[in-house]
């Protein structure tokens, strides 16, 4: 958890959307502090539920599926390329790829 006060920095936007790992009070009130809403769903061990946008979970999902979908070219899911250059280039023409699916 304490990386994603560090990658918290860096973020932009209305709202963060994460799962539950991200749940906790300390992480909520930090993304108020930035001006963002929090979108994250409840950690199983919450006594209460915390409601959250529904229509903004969702955005999660598809970006989930996505990433599944990529996962399939097995030189990206195994990291084949040693450069991060060529890595790059490779994710750049899987995501053309799945684009035109």
């Amino acid at each position: 958890m304490i990386v994603a006060f560090d990658l918290l920095e860096h973020a932009r936007g209305k709202a963060l959307i994460g799962d539950s790992g991200y749940d906790s009070n300390d992480f909520r009130q930090a993304v108020r502090d930035n001006g963002m809403k929090p979108v994250i769903g409840s950690n199983a061990k919450r006594p209460r539920k915390l409601p959250k946008s529904r229509a903004l979970y969702a955005k999660r999902y598809l970006v989930e599926c996505f990433f599944h979908r990529l996962k399939r070219f097995r030189a990206i899911a195994t990291r084949f390329e040693k450069t991060a250059r060529n890595f790059l280039a490779l994710t750049h023409l899987a995501c053309a790829a799945l684009w035109l699916e």
